[in-house]
C-alpha cells in the first residue's frame, strides 16, 4: 500500500515546504495568539487536511496537551488529531487533522448570520455541543478556553464542529496561575482565581454561556430567542457559586433537553 503523505509521515525537515511538495496549500493561518502556524492542504489527487504546527515552546506544550486529549476523547462533533509529525527544524511537532468545511462563529458577521437562523437549527447546534461534552465529561476532562472561536459551523450542511480544544485538561484540578486562558464572555468566576478548583461545574458554566450567547439575537443579551424554561436552565448553570449549578454536564444536558422538549 502506498504510504499516506501525512498520516504515515514520521518526521519532516520543515512543515510548509513538505506540505507544498505533497499537495496544494490553499489556506495558511499565521497570525495566531496560540503560537501555532496552521495550514489547509489538499493532497495531489486526494482529500483536504488541516495541519497545525507548534512554532513556540508554549504552543508545543498546548499541542502536547491536545494530543493527550484526543487520545482520550472521541466524538463526531470534535475534529480529531489523527497523527503527529516530528519537525526536525525547531524540534517540535505538527498535528494532522481532517479538514472540515465551515465558518468560525467568532467573527461578528458570521455570528450574526448564525443567530438569525431558525431557532431549531441553533438548538441542533447547541445539542451537538452538549453531546460532545458528555464525552468530555465521561473521559474525566474539563473545558478550558471554550469560546465561539472553537465553533465551526457549516451553513450549507447544518453541521457544527468543535475545533482547537487544546487547553482541555483532566479534572478536577486546582488553578496554579492567576487565571486560565479564555474569553471573558464565556469564563466562569473561578477561572480567574489562583487556588480555585476547576471541575465539571466549570464546564457547565461555560456551556450555559455558550447557549446564552448563541441563542440571543444580539451581543447585549436582551433578545433571548429561546423559551423561559431554557433560560431558567441557563441562569442556574451560570450562578457564581459552583455549588448552586448543575452537578455536571449530564445533569445540565438532561435539564436542557427536558426544557427544550417542553417536558
Amino acid at each position: 500500500m502506498t504510504p499516506h503523505p501525512l498520516l504515515d509521515a514520521d518526521e519532516v525537515p520543515a512543515v510548509e515546504p513538505y506540505l507544498r511538495s505533497v499537495g496544494e496549500v490553499f489556506r495558511t493561518f499565521r497570525e495566531q495568539d496560540s503560537g501555532n502556524v496552521s495550514y489547509g492542504v489538499q493532497l495531489h489527487g486526494g482529500d483536504r487536511w488541516f495541519v497545525k504546527e507548534a512554532v513556540t515552546d508554549r504552543a508545543q506544550e498546548s499541542l502536547d496537551r491536545a494530543w493527550a486529549f484526543h487520545r482520550a476523547v472521541r466524538h463526531p462533533a470534535i475534529v480529531p488529531q489523527l497523527h503527529r509529525i516530528a519537525v526536525r527544524t525547531g524540534g517540535r511537532t505538527a498535528a494532522v487533522m481532517p479538514w472540515r468545511q465551515g465558518e468560525l462563529l467568532y467573527g461578528p458577521a458570521v455570528r450574526a448570520r448564525f443567530r438569525a437562523l431558525p431557532v431549531p437549527r441553533i438548538l441542533r447546534a447547541l445539542d451537538r455541543i452538549l453531546d460532545a461534552h458528555l464525552a468530555v465529561e465521561s473521559a474525566g476532562r474539563v473545558a478550558v478556553d471554550l469560546y465561539d472561536g472553537a465553533f465551526l459551523y457549516d451553513f450549507d450542511a447544518d453541521a457544527l464542529h468543535l475545533i482547537d480544544l487544546d487547553e482541555y485538561r483532566p479534572g478536577p484540578f486546582v488553578l496554579t496561575t492567576d487565571r486560565l486562558p479564555g474569553s471573558r464572555r464565556f469564563m466562569a468566576p473561578e477561572e480567574w482565581h489562583r487556588g480555585a478548583v476547576i471541575d465539571t461545574r466549570t464546564t457547565v458554566y461555560v456551556l450555559c454561556r455558550a447557549a446564552r450567547l448563541l441563542l440571543d439575537a444580539g451581543n447585549e443579551e436582551r433578545a433571548w430567542r429561546g423559551t423561559a424554561a431554557q433560560l431558567a436552565v441557563v441562569e442556574r448553570g451560570t450562578r457564581a457559586d459552583p455549588g448552586e449549578r448543575f452537578a455536571g454536564v449530564r445533569e445540565l444536558t438532561e435539564e436542557w433537553r427536558a426544557a427544550t422538549s417542553g417536558r
